[in-house]
């Protein structure tokens, strides 16, 4: 009996020993399952540095293309059709205001002339018998010698003499406007620059085309010069902004000119704004048609903020870029933020919108980073999130 007991004992015990080990076997695993289970969340949640964005100049000169303009530019048509007897400028030629540039031969239109003014002679004539007859009968009646139709009559008929006259006069001032247009002056002073007709040629009068065009006028005095700022600098493209125009034939040289103008309007296709630059040109050394660099003196009203490149996320949603946002469960968040560009630098580009100085940016995102993901930070370079 005592060796039952004994041996009852002594599976009891080796029972509770296997017990011992196989729970302490099960917590060791649950504890290490736990352990990897950690780790792998703590693998999980991506590693990001950060920095703030830099702040950029408050004034910076911007160079763009520019197209130089007269700054009154016209062609001159004939208004009368005849030939060309005689010009007198060629191109290159400095004109005045009210100079004599060509003459046309018109033989039709001063045979017109002659007969408008022959019938306007007989115009005048019977008006002034219908007058007289009108007085007359008048006076006629007056004595009771005549019957009131009768002055009536004379009285309508000086009424529409008078009127042919008039109509007639109109018709001769017209023929003579015709025949002034035989000589043809300059408009404005300026520079011939082209000639397009030549003693003999047929002109037929108004602006049917390039091949009626006898000469093309320019004024240089003054010049414009035509840029097209981006979008981005549109706000300090204003009025009264200097600029400073430069041509590869004038090495070294600057020419100083201002902003006078603008449209007013981006245009939707280039996303620019046009603007005109008045220069003056008194010695004729710039010519229009020229390509020029346009150095604008733009002042902004606020410094643009200015990101490495790597911060930037090219996404379907456009440009965006990451910045950590504290989470209310605790842990740092990426949120993805709508930015607008201005200025590339190469390797830093500026951003005119969608962030402040103060927003912890994340360096080289991972392309897997989503909007509201946790993220561990580790400031770039030493710097402090």
């Amino acid at each position: 009996m005592a060796r039952l007991v004994k041996l009852l004992l002594l599976a009891a015990a080796v029972l509770v020993v296997a017990g011992a080990v196989v729970i302490r076997g099960i917590s060791s695993r649950t504890r290490a399952a736990a352990m990897v289970k950690q780790e792998t969340l703590d693998e999980s949640v991506p590693s990001v540095a950060v920095i703030h964005p830099k702040l950029g100049a408050m004034k910076d000169e911007v160079v763009l293309p520019g197209n130089i303009q007269a700054f009154t530019d016209s062609p001159i048509y004939a208004r009368t059709s005849g030939y060309l007897t005689k010009w007198y400028s060629d191109i290159g030629a400095r004109v005045k205001t009210g100079q004599l540039l060509a003459e046309i031969e018109s033989p039709e239109v001063d045979q017109q002339l002659a007969q408008a003014r022959a019938e306007l002679g007989t115009s005048q004539a019977n008006l002034k018998l219908a007058e007289l007859t009108m007085v007359r009968y008048q006076n006629l009646l007056k004595l009771e010698a005549i019957a009131k139709q009768d002055v009536d009559n004379a009285v309508g008929a000086w009424e529409a003499d008078k009127a042919t006259v008039a109509s007639q006069a109109a018709n001769v001032k017209r023929l003579e406007q015709l025949v002034s247009f035989e000589k043809v002056y300059a408009p404005f002073e300026g520079v011939i620059t082209a000639r397009n007709t030549d003693i003999g040629a047929l002109v037929n009068a108004g602006n049917g085309g390039a091949a009626q065009e006898l000469f093309h006028l320019a004024s240089t005095d003054k010049l414009r010069v035509f840029v097209s700022v981006p979008q981005a600098y549109s706000r300090s493209a204003i009025p009264g902004v200097t600029a400073d125009i430069t041509l590869n034939e004038f090495p070294g040289q600057r020419f100083h000119g201002k902003l006078v103008r603008n449209a007013e309007s981006i245009n939707a296709a280039t996303r620019t704004l046009l603007s005109e630059i008045d220069l003056d040109n008194p010695s004729g050394r710039l010519l229009p048609g020229a390509f020029a660099e346009v150095h604008l003196k733009l002042q902004d009203e606020e410094p643009a903020l200015v990101l490495p490149v790597t911060a930037l996320i090219f996404r379907a949603e456009g440009m965006q870029v990451a910045v950590i946002r504290p989470s209310e469960r605790g842990g740092d968040k990426a949120n993805l933020v709508a930015v607008t560009l201005g200025r590339d630098f190469g390797t830093e580009i500026e951003v005119t919108s969608g962030i402040t100085a103060h927003d912890s940016v994340i360096v080289s995102p991972p392309d897997s980073l989503t909007a509201g993901q946790q993220v561990r930070v580790e400031p770039a370079g030493g710097e402090k999130p």
